[in-house]
């Protein structure tokens, strides 16, 4: 019951203090944060509640292991759930364009305006998340999903379609945008790269699982493409029930919030507050302060506009091969549906094989961070997203050229292991470097990073088609290849300037010493 203590509160623990604040309207705007200014005037009001030491059991970082790797697995299904909706209903395609009369190009809107809700969404639910806490930004949204995928199976023309799917990506974006920043608030920075890895796996699982799934659904006569959505409501309404009644609330400012109030009743003392009970809401501070925070830092935070603009790159990319690889495998070689979806299994397969690369790191990342008494160092992330760079690049060059049918299938399959490999160390470690440098702001600045990478991926299948109809497989995938190339220096760039920069954020500023 101590009311303050010397120990950060839990949100606090992956930010370093500084002695530059953050901007004015955030001092008010948060309960707790990184500038020193804020911290030393808290030290100093004995009836802060605080956590009771650095053994407190109500601290989600001193959960047990096997507890806080169970809420890990949940929040992983979670973000399988809702990335699985994106591309789950790409094998019907042709089937929709049929039953509703419009061309194939224009139902690539099915995944397009999904993928587009993608970007939308985490403005909202990432400052939800920062003011009310995970499970509240989640869940619900979560359930609506599901009733938006009930809605595409039952719908009768193009337009409910397509106004359900976007909307079923506006709720499904919730777990990809916050599941990040929820396994920050129960794992140190040593440990949060091995969850960040089964986090990276479920979001990439969905896109290159799906259309194995949807395929094989889609050629049922007894099911077809409306069950492509029902699966995709089962799997989430499954999902969100394991949740619901085993996910707790890990946001440390809504935990110490919960705390002060019961302590008051408890104790009587009236005085016993948290500064996130005093955090004055109104709906022009949630708009202009907490909604606008992941454009805010897109746009004036160097090190989120260039990792998202690499993850983006990347992740855009992985949604082209939706559109791709139907054309590579199916209409140029003629294979099935069913078999024409298995080099997603491929992809899947080097998305697994990253983790090799990705949990290599982290001996090298703990050596480190003990160096740096225990913070967080983004920096040290890079390594394998520079390795990832390479691997990205090769896979796409190998897969354009070798894609002719006059080659064998096993080159350009063997391809997509590189692919995939190269998509999940750059997308893993983009995530952990946004993590370890904003601490408290993460679930905004994965945020602003989902925007992005969502925007572009929402185009990028639109055009697929017309692109490698009319330039041809190995030319249209060597112009991405090019452009794959001219941004594997990011990583490096990051290494030498990284700190440099992040002493400069008003978001995520650093200790001088």
């Amino acid at each position: 019951m101590a009311p303050h203590s010397e120990k950060p509160d839990d949100s606090d623990t992956d930010q370093t203090c500084t002695t530059n604040p953050p901007p004015k309207d955030e001092e008010n705007a948060l309960p707790q944060g990184p500038q020193g200014e804020t911290k030393e005037r808290e030290q100093k009001d004995s009836n802060i509640v605080d956590w009771d030491g650095d053994a407190d059991p109500a601290n989600p970082r001193n959960w047990s292991k096997g507890y806080k790797s169970w809420i890990t697995f949940q929040l992983g299904m979670l973000a399988l759930a809702a990335s699985l909706g994106s591309s789950i209903i790409a094998p019907g395609e042709d089937a929709i364009a049929q039953y509703v009369g419009v061309s194939t190009e224009v139902t690539v809107l099915a995944i397009s305006l999904y993928i587009l809700g993608f970007a939308l969404g985490p403005l909202c639910w990432a400052p939800i998340s920062e003011i009310w806490g995970r499970r509240l930004s989640m869940l619900p949204a979560m359930f609506v999903l599901g009733l938006f995928s009930i809605g595409t199976a039952v719908a009768k023309n193009a337009q409910t379609i397509f106004i359900t799917r976007f909307f079923a990506g506006v709720f499904g974006s919730s777990p990809v945008s916050n599941v990040a920043a929820a396994l920050g608030d129960i794992w140190e920075p040593k440990a949060r790269g091995i969850a960040t890895t089964f986090y990276a796996i479920a979001v990439v699982g969905g896109p290159t699982l799906g259309p194995v799934i949807g395929a094989a659904l889609t050629v049922n006569p007894h099911m077809g493409w409306r069950w492509t959505e029902y699966i995709e409501a089962i799997w989430v309404f499954a999902t969100l029930v394991m949740c619901v009644f085993g996910l707790p609330e890990l946001y440390a400012p809504v935990l110490l919030k919960r705390k002060a109030q019961r302590l008051r009743k408890e104790t009587g003392n009236e005085a016993l507050y948290h500064p996130a009970e005093r955090t004055k809401l109104s709906p022009k501070t949630i708009v202009t302060k907490h909604f606008a925070r992941p454009l805010r830092m897109l746009i004036t935070e160097p090190m989120v506009t260039c990792i998202a603009f690499y993850a983006s790159f990347v992740y855009a990319l992985l949604y082209l091969t939706l559109e791709v690889f139907p054309i590579v495998f199916e209409e140029n070689r003629h294979w099935s549906p069913v078999i024409g979806s298995l080099p997603f299994v491929g992809l899947f397969i080097g998305v697994c094989l990253a983790t090799v690369i990705n949990l290599g790191n982290q001996s090298r990342y703990v050596r480190i961070s003990d160096a740096a008494h225990g913070k967080p160092v983004p920096e040290a992330r890079l390594a394998p997203m520079a390795i990832g760079g390479f691997l990205f690049a090769i896979g796409l060059f190998w897969f354009g050229w070798t894609a002719t049918p006059s080659i064998s299938w096993l080159s350009p399959v063997f391809a997509t292991l590189f692919i995939g490999a190269g998509f999940n160390i750059i997308f893993q470690q983009c995530i952990n470097f946004l993590v370890d440098t904003y601490g408290i702001y993460a679930a905004s600045a994965v945020s602003a990073n989902t925007f992005l990478r969502s925007i572009m991926a929402a185009g990028l299948p639109i055009a697929a088609q017309p692109m490698f109809h009319h330039l041809g497989v190995g030319p249209a995938m060597s112009i991405l290849g090019g452009v794959a190339t001219i941004a594997i220096p990011v990583p490096f760039v990051f290494m030498k300037y990284g700190l440099a920069l992040r002493k400069k954020s008003s978001f995520a500023p650093v200790h001088d010493d």
